[in-house]
């Protein structure tokens, strides 16, 4: 294989630290969220007054923060890396910095959850109080992640500085525009740590405006999810393209999607919140429409991507509407586990405008539906087109290669975890349908009519939910195959090339002033009003800090 097509070996520890940190935490969330399935069920009680709140908490933090930002970091520096070129011996150390910050932050938050002293779920809502340590776990976690988004940064301008009038390399492109979400959503979780939430926990407020946190909050959830989305987009667009001997459809239309989603993602925390008094329904509504924008670069996605699928079957010489079909590589799982993850998205999006609109949104509300869609969203689409591309990403930066033997396991636990969320987050909408309540264990329903009907779902999660733990365990057998056992060799990095129809793609693509300018301008207009409304309106209970 050419050098240059490879990433550079120390840029390639960088990477697998952060992996391994992920699947590590794959692991422990995945456990934890056994035992919360089990627990729902009715037929399993915890032992040693374990908290079901505390595992509901492991769960959530692990699997929702640590796994996928880890995963996302030490992707983006492979692909800055094979794209852009070998990183500065400066650019590196400063990633370091940052992976060892985010760990440490990992092991302090972690900590507190396991001892019982931060069970305040994934949302960690006031006025659920955690202990100061958990709160300044998740600081060092979010100052680590921003390290490592200016090192990108700095990787970025070195090229552009390199190569003037020219349009940077596409996944390089992608991997600045997600990190440049990144850093302007958790501004909103950081503001709410740091101004609110530790100093209530460390005793030198004894009060604050609970309305104020929880929009700070969504201000950074909403875009959270988009964060987990757009590494998996880029598999898409750029990579799969490569595995199945096509082309990128469009590049053009590949950097549109991601500057549509920078500024619809960010400004619409409020669907999140279409229930709680406080919010004047007219920027609830605002908020909504800037929601339902975000179909458009959905919609493109999906486009490009079955446009990118046709072609290439038509190239092998399929014909009628679905012929093409048949001429996908089915037995190669780094193709079919993100093909099954992009299936269950369109499932998963039509369940998102169902959480974002006012109306529907009132039926599903706080239940188990929202959980469920949940799980199609990261734990499906997201998390399938992670294992997907860690298939060859592992083996490429390890120096090894995927035998025909774990291809073969990949695509079983494809299969299992298919089978596993069809159960699990099936049951979950059924009986969100219901009514049934997220966020509470099975204990606290009663023996109401309402919740005996819950039962059989229940149960329903409890049979996916231990599906999906085999699925874990097949991965993280794979997974360590690739990193430690598998056959020395070389494994390409797949990086697909525009087709030659394709239009050119203008500069302004790269004019991030213009863009970061609108996105900010938008979440002003979205935000500034409700925001002075909250604080000059705040109740009598929440104003024991000034400053809010």
């Amino acid at each position: 294989m050419n050098e240059t097509m490879k990433v550079d070996r120390r840029d390639a520890k960088l990477a697998m630290a952060h992996i391994y940190v992920a699947f590590i935490a794959l692991a422990l969330g995945g456990f934890a969220g056994l035992l919360q399935v089990l627990v729902r069920s009715g037929k399993f009680t915890l032992p040693a007054n374990i908290s079901y709140y505390t595992i509901l908490t492991t769960h959530g933090v692990l699997l929702g923060l640590v796994l996928t930002t880890f995963f996302i970091i030490g992707f983006q520096f492979a692909a800055m890396s094979r794209t852009a070129g070998t990183f500065s011996n400066q650019v590196r150390t400063w990633g370091w910095v940052g992976f060892w910050m985010m760990t440490i932050g990992t092991a302090m938050t972690a900590f507190f959850i396991l001892i019982g002293e931060a069970s305040v779920l994934f949302t960690f809502y006031a006025p659920l109080q955690a202990h100061p340590g958990f709160y300044l776990g998740l600081t060092l976690v979010v100052v680590g992640s921003w390290i490592s988004g200016f090192t990108m940064f700095a990787h970025y301008a070195k090229w552009k500085k390199a190569n003037p009038g020219k349009t940077s390399p596409l996944l390089t492109f992608m991997s600045v525009a997600n990190m440049i979400l990144w850093l302007v959503c958790t501004l909103g979780v950081a503001a709410t740590v740091l101004i609110q939430l530790l100093p209530w926990s460390l005793g030198l407020i004894d009060r604050i405006n609970v309305l104020v946190s929880r929009t700070l909050f969504w201000y950074f959830g909403h875009p959270l999810v988009y964060f987990w989305l757009l590494p998996a987009y880029m598999v898409w667009y750029v990579v799969i393209p490569k595995i199945i001997g096509g082309k990128i459809f469009s590049d053009a239309l590949a950097r549109l999607s991601f500057i549509l989603f920078l500024f619809f993602s960010i400004p619409v925390g409020f669907h999140h919140q279409l229930l709680e008094p406080g919010i004047d329904p007219f920027w609830k509504y605002v908020q909504v429409i800037l929601t339902f924008m975000v179909v458009i670069p959905s919609l493109m996605t999906a486009f490009s991507m079955f446009a990118t699928f046709e072609m290439y079957g038509r190239s092998k010489g399929a014909t009628g509407l679905f012929g093409w079909l048949r001429k996908l590589p089915w037995g190669d799982a780094r193709f079919f586990a993100p093909f099954v993850g992009m299936l269950f998205f369109i499932p998963a999006g039509a369940g998102g405008l169902v959480n974002a609109s006012h109306q529907l949104n009132q039926v599903v509300h706080n239940t188990i539906w929202v959980t469920g869609h949940f799980h199609l969203t990261l734990a499906t689409t997201v998390v399938l087109t992670f294992f997907g591309a860690a298939y060859w990403l592992i083996p490429h930066l390890t120096g090894r290669v995927m035998t025909k033997t774990m291809n073969r396991l990949a695509i079983v636990q494809t299969v299992v975890w298919a089978i596993g969320m069809c159960f699990m987050s099936g049951s979950m909408h059924f009986a969100g349908l219901l009514g049934a309540p997220r966020r509470s264990a099975f204990s606290t329903y009663g023996n109401s009519p309402q919740a005996l009907e819950w039962i059989p779902y229940q149960i329903a999660q409890a049979i996916g939910g231990t599906i999906l733990f085999i699925g874990i365990i097949l991965v993280l057998v794979i997974v360590t195959n690739l990193a430690f056992f598998a056959p020395k060799g070389e494994t390409e990095f797949p990086v697909g090339e525009v087709a030659e129809t394709a239009e050119r793609t203008p500069l302004v693509f790269e004019n991030w002033k213009l863009w970061i300018g609108i996105t900010v301008a938008l979440i002003l207009i979205a935000y500034t009003i409700p925001f002075i409304d909250m604080i000059q309106n705040a109740p009598p209970g929440s104003k024991g800090y000034k400053l809010w």
